[in-house]
């Protein structure tokens, strides 16, 4: 039998005795012995009661003390969030000689290369499955599955509350700000919605991605990031006019010169396989020199499918203990990181500008894109209000420098506005 703790006993952490319960001869045998929960960390002591008067039978604790010197303990499962007290309790039972499993995105991102060192210092597993894209099996997918293989970009829908407002705003034709309201309603997006829209929570699941398709562990401050909150119905209406649909898009790939990671609203082709991820859902694409193209595909976080990566982690830490084996790194692919520099970053973009409407005024707008040597694939004018005009233009491939300088341009030039600029991904 091996014993485990849980920190915190919410959503997520009440699915994994569900799982334990449910499946306990798989698990059993996969193991080779029982996972046991023996103690759980709740806030205080009302907490407490109110999970015994709710029926629940587990020996609740009300200090991390109780389980970080309890000698039985061999896994504990940090399921509470946000950066503190999780990065100390994390380190905390590391430093006890204890294997750490978790699902919290944030603190791995940011601090993750820390808290893999001290893993590394005491001989313990730290294992984070359920940190990126809820159930689907993405990092030990990369980790094990993908070993013989060479990644060459990962593309994902990384955030549920984001893809759900922007299926809202282009099956239904929803604002924003109706999309955010009822997503705020369901549940699905925080009072603050900040870090799903504004792309800073699939920023954080783009750096561990990196880690594992790339083996570069990249600060989560270099990750470029931008969000849905800019996004007009026009701007929908524009993509699915011109063959597109907007999504949330995390980009993770090789340059010439390093790597690249953003996060940036994207408009993708209807054909492609991330096009469809609609609602709640996430996906990860991968593109691999010798698979070629790949899609991992399911719910992005929900109590069940976050929970049965966390057991899965569980597990592969439960076997090597019952083994006796030294316990591997979660991933064991690591290179020295590069990041590419902004002249090798190319993207084609939709660019949404108001021009004065009067002769010339396009000729002007030209003038701009082709001083900075950037060509145009789409262009249309639409009508504006008598005096303006709107003109959408998709690009050619550009660099990121070729973008700040266009952006530049268009900012200092008289009677033109750029209402909205997106990445582009090709066929």
């Amino acid at each position: 039998m091996i014993k485990i703790a849980l920190l915190g006993f919410g959503t997520v952490a009440s699915g994994v005795p569900f799982l334990l319960e449910e499946n306990a001869s798989k698990i059993e045998q996969a193991v080779g012995g029982r996972l046991e929960i023996a103690k759980i960390l709740v806030k205080d002591e009302s907490e407490k009661q109110r999970l015994v008067e709710a029926g629940h039978d587990y020996h609740f604790v009300t200090d991390v003390a109780e389980i970080m010197t309890d000698q039985d303990i061999a896994i504990v499962v940090e399921l509470m969030g946000r950066i503190e007290p999780a990065k100390t309790f994390i380190s905390q039972a590391l430093a006890a000689g204890k294997h750490v499993v978790s699902a919290n995105k944030d603190l791995i991102a940011v601090h993750g290369k820390e808290l893999l060192a001290l893993a590394d210092q005491h001989q313990v597993g730290f294992y984070y499955e359920a940190a990126v894209a809820g159930g689907i099996p993405i990092l030990r997918t990369l980790a094990n599955s993908l070993t013989a293989d060479k990644v060459t970009r990962l593309l994902g829908v990384l955030n549920g509350t984001s893809n759900f407002m922007l299926t809202k705003m282009v099956d239904e034709g929803w604002s924003y700000e109706q999309a955010l309201a009822t997503a705020q309603e369901l549940g699905y997006a925080e009072s603050d919605p900040t870090n799903d829209v504004e792309g800073i929570d699939a920023a954080y699941k783009a750096a561990i991605l990196s880690q594992f398709g790339f083996g570069m562990t990249v600060d989560f401050e270099t990750v470029r990031h931008s969000g849905i909150s800019t996004i007009t119905p026009a701007d929908v209406t524009m993509a699915q006019q011109l063959g597109y649909v907007i999504k949330l898009v995390g980009d993770v790939r090789e340059t010439a010169s390093g790597l690249s990671v953003e996060v940036a609203p994207t408009f993708l082709p209807k054909s492609h396989p991330l096009a469809s991820v609609n609602g709640v859902m996430n996906a990860v694409f991968v593109e691999s020199i010798g698979i070629g193209q790949s899609m991992f595909y399911g719910p992005g976080a929900g109590q069940k499918p976050t929970a049965v990566s966390v057991v899965a982690d569980l597990v592969q830490l439960g076997r090597a203990i019952t083994d006796g084996q030294v316990i591997s790194a979660f991933n064991g692919f690591a290179q020295e990181t590069h990041l590419a520099q902004p002249e090798d970053v190319t993207n084609s973009y939709y660019f949404a500008l108001s021009i004065k409407d009067e002769a010339g005024q396009f000729f002007k707008l030209a003038q701009l894109f082709a001083k900075e040597n950037i060509s145009f694939q789409q262009v249309l004018q639409t009508e504006g209000d008598g005096e303006t005009a709107r003109v959408v233009i998709v690009t050619h491939e550009m660099s990121l420098v070729q973008l700040d300088r266009v952006r530049t341009q268009i900012a200092t030039a008289d009677q033109v506005t750029l209402l909205n600029h997106f990445k582009v991904l090709g066929v």
